[in-house]
């Protein structure tokens, strides 16, 4: 039975709220053991059952997961905004998937739902609520850097917010593909150049900063 819950503003179900739950449990243990190098293909997978796994997976929980959740919750509230019913839901295979490579090969393939829109709207709405996910994930990644750079003397929250910085880079940068269910296809329809300038704003901060 999908029961609709209301907390504060926001409109949920009781299966969206398990299957947001599902996808950030999955995306943060996928980006752990990327973090903490623990795949089958550096021969190090047993690391996955140490202490220092938990400590990656709490800081991944903290960071992956924010970075995610807000992402969701800014496709989800701008959709509202133009009067859509708007919820999230996961996509097992891709859970999957995203689980599998970062145990094989230690790659991250970060799908694994999306926010399920119902409701009329144009091409220019569909691209702001498509922008809105990876823009969350740019600003809390320029958030993590900031506090990195203030938390010099403290080497485990030093960690902590350059894996913030990382992930959320790189999630908004991996949602900008314009193809298939990602948001780049949706932005890109909508406006090639701010589709350009998203995509050379996380190539900058992932692979040149």
């Amino acid at each position: 039975m999908n029961k609709a819950i209301r907390i504060g503003r926001i409109r949920t179900s009781s299966i969206e709220l398990i299957d947001i739950t599902k996808a950030w449990l999955a995306l943060s243990f996928a980006f752990a053991v990327v973090f903490a190098g623990f795949s089958l293909f550096s021969g190090q997978i047993y690391g996955i059952f140490s202490l220092s796994f938990g400590k990656y997976f709490i800081m991944a929980l903290l960071t992956a997961g924010l970075g995610f959740l807000l992402h969701e919750l800014s496709h989800k509230f701008v959709a509202q905004h133009y009067g859509c019913v708007a919820e999230f839901r996961a996509f097992d295979q891709m859970i999957y998937l995203a689980v599998g490579l970062a145990l094989a090969v230690g790659f991250i393939f970060a799908a694994p739902g999306a926010v399920m829109l119902s409701g009329m709207i144009t091409r220019r709405e569909n691209g702001i609520i498509s922008a809105a996910g990876p823009l969350m994930n740019y600003v809390l990644g320029l958030i993590f850097l900031g506090l990195m750079f203030l938390s010099i003397g403290y080497p485990t929250l030093r960690l902590a917010f350059a894996i913030g910085f990382q992930i959320n880079m790189w999630l908004g940068l991996f949602n900008m593909i314009p193809f298939g269910n990602f948001d780049g296809i949706k932005i890109f329809n909508w406006s090639i150049p701010l589709w350009t300038a998203m995509v050379a704003f996380g190539v900058f901060f992932v692979f040149f900063f």
